[in-house]
């Protein structure tokens, strides 16, 4: 009995462990490009879908021009909340993140397919776009590929060792992805 008891608690103690560990995924965090449904309680009128906008902004009506860029979807909604109590005074607004083209990467070179590749998670790596754009063509310099990223602190290059890759060798090369990140391949 005393071996069940203890049996059970592990699985407890692990269940809740992997319930803390999922809950604690960071939020989505909205980028221009990416498109949303922002709706209000009880108002149909007040119920569209907005893009938003190179500069990180929205447009919604009564609350005007609202900054959303870098915002969870929950942080979004307090933020235009507060721009229509003023109008509504117990107003609930909800945001619903209907596209992500916010989050895409570039792949120009010797690829089959080259062009903007949308981020599918937020741990995508170089070889799982090179996938995406249909692998190397076969004048592609597989050792020679760069990705370029633009940081606060500048411009930075990475050098990714596709062959070696392939063979299990360089795996520090296979860079994980960021929004507007360009994979270059001579």
């Amino acid at each position: 009995m005393k071996q069940v008891r203890r049996n059970w608690i592990v699985w407890f103690s692990l269940l809740l462990f992997a319930v803390g560990a999922a809950g604690a995924a960071e939020p989505y965090k909205l980028r221009h490009g990416d498109s949303m449904l922002v709706s209000v309680w009880k108002d149909e009128a007040l119920r569209m879908e907005v893009r938003v906008l190179p500069d990180g902004s929205i447009t919604f009506p009564l609350a005007g021009r609202v900054e959303v860029a870098g915002l969870s979807t929950s942080e979004a909604e307090s933020r235009i909340a507060a721009r229509l109590v003023r109008f509504i005074p117990d107003v609930a607004v909800t945001v619903t993140v209907t596209g992500i083209e916010g989050s895409r990467v570039y792949v120009l070179g010797k690829v089959v397919t080259p062009g903007p590749v949308l981020l599918s998670s937020p741990n995508t790596t170089v070889l799982q776009v090179l996938s995406q754009a249909g692998g190397l063509d076969r004048f592609a310099d597989g050792n020679g590929i760069k990705v370029l990223r633009n940081t606060a602190e500048g411009p930075r290059t990475f050098t990714v060792r596709y062959n070696d890759l392939i063979r299990g060798n360089e795996l520090q090369s296979n860079v994980v992805l960021v929004p507007g990140d360009t994979i270059l391949v001579p």
